[in-house]
């Protein structure tokens, strides 16, 4: 299916995904999750994407979303973009060029002309995904780059352990028990010690750098 290629390769590119198959379910995840954008087929088994889209712009949600549909008439994107949608793409369409688009518009939605995130000694580009350590480039794992994100956008907040796992793996069971103890000792090997604090009975906290 198209949804699981898509949640797979995009998975592959760093990104938590979580993927639901009707606009009842849609819709209860974006009431529920706070999402940084939204793929939207509008070939749903209950009804049109666009139903979806035009509650989600009705409560002035400005969350990004692109469409993906097998319509290529012109009449057909401009309904679409009236809407609401940030974007469009026509089936069959190529995992690179939605991954770009989906950078793109996640960078317009935070105002990022220039978008290199900067802690201490880090540096981020969220565009390619690369990291930086005093100017060398590290390797990180996808988990250990997500776990990265997360902290970096939640500076000076305490995350729990279940909010990480939420981050990681989306609605996701079968966790094993340890596996953000295990991603964040990783991480911290690779950006150094004392940036990711245990807060012992709480969680994890990433601090303003003094």
């Amino acid at each position: 299916m198209i949804g699981e290629e898509i949640k797979t390769g995009l998975s592959r590119r760093g990104y938590t995904v979580d993927w639901v198959q009707d606009l009842e379910s849609a819709a209860m995840a974006l009431d529920l999750e706070n999402f940084m954008l939204v793929v939207l087929d509008l070939g749903l088994p209950d009804g049109s994407g666009l139903e979806l889209l035009q509650t989600l712009r009705a409560k002035r949600r400005q969350l990004p979303v692109i469409i993906l549909t097998a319509w290529d008439a012109v009449q057909d994107r401009i309904r679409g973009l009236d809407c609401g949608a940030d974007d469009y793409m026509v089936k069959p369409f190529e995992l690179e060029e939605l991954s770009a688009r989906i950078r793109a518009l996640t960078r317009r939605s935070r105002g990022e002309g220039t978008p290199i995130i900067r802690f201490g000694d880090l540096a981020v580009n969220p565009a390619d995904m690369r990291v930086f350590r005093n100017e060398s480039p590290l390797r990180l794992s996808r988990s250990e780059y997500t776990l990265l994100m997360t902290f970096l956008q939640n500076i000076g907040k305490i995350l729990t352990e279940q909010e990480l796992e939420t981050a990681l793996y989306g609605w996701e069971k079968g966790i094993e028990s340890n596996a953000v103890q295990v991603h964040i000792h990783n991480l911290r090997k690779k950006i150094g010690p004392g940036i990711i604090k245990n807060i012992r009975g709480f969680g994890y906290l990433m601090e303003k750098p003094s």
